[in-house]
């Protein structure tokens, strides 16, 4: 007992020594300081806190990086504001209100405001979204110490790979909520048609939507996803967030609106437009209750086109939508050979008939292609060759 309590005493005075001496790093701040006591004669520990903090340093790298960061925020809010002031005054100029000034009534009060002729209609004056105009960029993806902010950065596509997590968060919620639905009795199977649009988007627009590079794979994956959450039995419930991943694929038709008929002085329907081919224009009128009369520039169209070839050209659209000898067509065109002229002469005179024709034959006008411009140039000849393609023979001696 006696050696146990000499030992204890010992270890005691040991301690009692390191404590007064200011090794131990816990309880002093540097080496050759003197440590505090309080009135009991105990060290005080000593507060690391008041030390000052070393300035983490940034590399080049990251400073540029957020810097480009920084920049490119600031200079999408401007945009941003001077869109929406621009919209707001349009919107005032044409009597209508801002809020609900759409991009379609932009277009039109600048086509409304500044007429231009220009041909190529990039050179006209027009106003949109920064988001159709500057691609989008990711903002900052990194704090100052390289850490990122997104927790699924390593996956390569962050964006990506949250969107399936969100889908698949919400399928979980839905069933819940037909668990629920069931143990209160009011659970009944009743799929509710609300997709719009014909189909889910584009791999290269879901690679702008979400701002990554996405392939065919990565849209498989998105839309095997997103089909389970559709069918569920309760999808209809996030129907606005399934619709933001559909595109409506509007018909050929209901863009190429018929004008309505317009009637002359002796009260036929008649119905003017224009067609292009190569470099050739031209702009025809059809007259209703005609006798087949078919004139260009003012003369008759077999004296201007000798060729059968051109000739079946004209009347093909008469004869595919049952016109033939039952209008009459006084068309003028310009420019280029005798193949773009008789190509320009049938497009204008094919958009003339669109008004005579109801909605069937207007889309099968469109299928067999008489609505569309062809827009195939003559090659130039390169430089350093015979023609445009052809090169010259090659000899060795």
């Amino acid at each position: 007992m006696a050696l146990q309590k000499s030992a204890l005493n010992r270890s005691l005075f040991k301690v009692k020594n390191l404590l007064s001496s200011g090794i131990n790093t816990s309880w002093a701040s540097n080496e050759g300081s003197t440590v505090e006591k309080d009135s009991f004669g105990s060290p005080v520990p000593y507060d690391t806190s008041l030390e000052p903090k070393k300035e983490q340093k940034i590399s080049k790298a990251m400073e540029a990086y957020l810097e480009r960061a920084r920049k490119y925020n600031a200079f999408y809010k401007e945009q941003l504001a001077d869109f929406e002031i621009g919209k707001r005054h349009l919107a005032n100029m044409m009597g209508q209100d801002p809020e609900f000034f759409t991009q379609k009534d932009i277009d039109e009060a600048i086509e409304y405001l500044f007429p231009s002729g220009l041909f190529e209609p990039r050179a006209r004056p027009m106003m949109k979204h920064p988001d159709k105009i500057f691609p989008r960029r990711k903002e900052a993806e990194f704090d100052e110490s390289g850490r990122p902010f997104h927790p699924l950065f390593y996956t390569v596509q962050p964006n990506f790979y949250q969107t399936l997590s969100d889908m698949v968060a919400k399928l979980r919620a839905l069933d819940v909520h037909e668990d629920k639905m069931i143990r209160e009795g009011k659970h009944f199977v009743d799929k509710k048609e609300f997709l719009i649009g014909e189909d889910w988007i584009t791999a290269e627009k879901l690679s702008m939507m979400l701002v990554e590079k996405l392939n065919d794979f990565h849209r498989a994956q998105f839309v095997k996803t997103i089909e389970r959450l559709t069918n569920h039995n309760y999808g209809y419930l996030e129907k606005d967030y399934i619709n933001g991943f559909r595109r409506v694929v509007a018909s050929q038709s209901e863009a190429l609106e018929a004008p309505d008929l317009m009637y002359n002085s002796e009260g036929r329907p008649f119905m003017t437009s224009d067609g292009r081919r190569k470099s050739c224009w031209s702009k025809a009128t059809v007259v209703g209750n005609g006798v087949g009369k078919y004139v260009i520039n003012g003369v008759d169209f077999r004296d201007v086109f000798p060729r059968q070839q051109d000739r079946e050209q004209l009347l093909f659209p008469l004869q595919f939508t049952g016109f033939m000898n039952k209008v009459d067509v006084d068309a003028s065109v310009d420019g280029g050979g005798p193949t773009g002229q008789a190509g320009a002469v049938r497009v204008a005179v094919s958009r003339a008939l669109r008004s005579f024709v109801g909605k069937d034959m207007l889309e099968q006008m469109r299928i067999a292609g008489l609505l569309t411009i062809d827009p195939r140039l003559r090659e130039r000849k390169k430089p350093g060759q015979e023609g445009a393609r052809r090169k010259f023979t090659w000899k060795k001696r």
